[in-house]
């Protein structure tokens, strides 16, 4: 059975976060967005602990229900996530890495509490800034329970990940050392996706997750992922990640993700190269043709995730895709609801508008997820305006223009004025 879940959200207790991200928000949140299995995040947070065991109610399965939500049939089931700050010295570099911690019951997390308290002030922020190795970190988690597991964050994110082309390393056994045996997955980003970490042969063993990182409800499962799983439970999802690195499409195990949901690369804030003070964006390319050097102010650019995937791939693009289509879970590429509607109605995805018609067309479509990426769309005009559905159709299939993300910049997807002005949209960068 298909079960959808976003594992790495945030709370109010983070910095730059919705006031409205307690733990019910969370649940309302994925609610409306169509998620099974949803991360709690910031479980390192005394207050937002305390919410954790006041508002939760375990299923007996390392999952947990909202007290508000239906005792026989919760909508909305709780898996127990941490994302963790670690900034520490290794191999003569100041490292930064985020890290998400997953873990089967509040009692193990008290433990885990109990353990990190020494090391950082874990009531300072949401996802705490820890003097800890990586690898070390790995250590205490799984000596407090080999249940537990740990998946670099956002790989590729330039100022705080595993391969950011700032602080990070330049393959997993760097970081993790005799650990690395113990990582069974990453997370992709928003600014990369599958394809692109196909790329990266150091990786051919590890499930490619992608997950929301949310700060606020609207971005709850920007991205996610489908697991198939026999039933939903803390094991049954960890067994899906671990049988994930690389699988026979013609012998599946019985859990495993069956696909991951991605925003469009190019859509992520630090896809390309670039320097936001001087409103500069740059292709590999042209930062190789920069020496890179912002070409206004002639300071360093920020080295994006596309360059740093182009400097660690061992495969071509055309490699990496039929390494995907043999070993590797699939991916749908989206944009969220709220941005077709904004695109459509040439306005602001907070305006009112865009929240009306957002609001009118869940309660036809029950979730937004569903209305992306699963009804047809001959319903969908059954309630919706031949714009939105047009919106949706081309979506789906990739015929859109983006103006790809630099330098903690969003990228800009444009789905209907290109393709207006063009006959026909398409995506506007590949890989190299």
């Amino acid at each position: 059975m298909e079960y959808i879940a976003d594992l790495h959200v945030h709370s109010r207790y983070s910095r730059a976060t919705s006031k409205a991200l307690g733990i019910f928000g969370l649940f309302k949140g994925s609610r409306a967005k169509g998620i099974d299995i949803m991360g709690t995040g910031d479980f390192t947070h005394p207050l937002y602990f305390q919410e954790l065991k006041e508002q939760l109610v375990p299923l007996g399965t390392g999952l947990y229900r909202h007290q508000e939500d239906d005792p026989k049939d919760p909508r909305v089931k709780f898996i127990l996530t941490q994302e963790l700050s670690g900034i520490y010295k290794r191999g003569g570099k100041v490292r930064r890495i985020h890290n998400l911690v997953l873990a089967p019951s509040l009692e193990i997390v008290e433990e885990i509490i109990k353990r990190l308290e020494p090391i950082g002030n874990l009531s300072a922020d949401g996802r705490p800034i820890l003097g800890l190795d990586s690898e070390e970190l790995l250590k205490i988690v799984l000596d407090v329970s080999p249940e537990c597991m740990l998946i670099p964050a956002h790989i590729w994110t330039p100022w705080f990940s595993l391969f950011g082309s700032k602080s990070g390393f330049d393959s997993i056994q760097e970081c993790f050392g005799d650990m690395s045996k113990h990582i069974y997955a990453i997370e992709t980003g928003l600014s990369s996706d599958p394809l692109m970490n196909w790329m990266i042969q150091d990786l051919d063993t590890l499930a490619i997750l992608s997950n929301g990182d949310a700060h606020s409800a609207p971005n709850i499962a920007r991205e996610a992922n489908v697991f198939e799983l026999a039933e939903a439970s803390y094991m049954n999802v960890a067994r899906a990640i671990k049988n994930s690195g690389t699988f026979n499409k013609k012998n599946l195990p019985k859990e495993y993700v069956k696909y991951t949901i991605e925003f469009y690369p190019e859509e992520g804030k630090y896809h390309f190269d670039g320097h936001r003070e001087c409103n500069v964006s740059l292709h590999p390319q042209e930062t190789k043709k920069y020496q890179g050097v912002c070409p206004v102010c002639k300071r360093s650019v920020t080295i994006g995730v596309l360059n740093r995937v182009h400097e660690l791939a061992g495969r071509s693009e055309a490699e990496a895709r039929e390494f995907g289509r043999m070993y590797k879970s699939e991916y749908k590429s989206m944009v969220p609801l709220a941005e077709i509607i904004a695109d459509a109605y040439g306005v602001s995805k907070t305006s009112k508008k865009v929240i009306q018609t957002y609001d009118a067309l869940l309660n036809s479509a029950e979730t937004e997820l569903a209305l992306l990426l699963k009804l047809p769309l001959d319903n969908i005009a059954a309630f919706a305006e031949k714009e939105i559905v047009q919106g949706i159709k081309r979506m789906r299939n990739g015929d859109i223009t983006i103006c790809p993300g630099f330098d903690g910049v969003y990228g800009k997807v444009s789905i209907f004025k290109e393709s207006e002005r063009n006959g026909k949209a398409v995506r506007q960068q590949k890989l190299f």
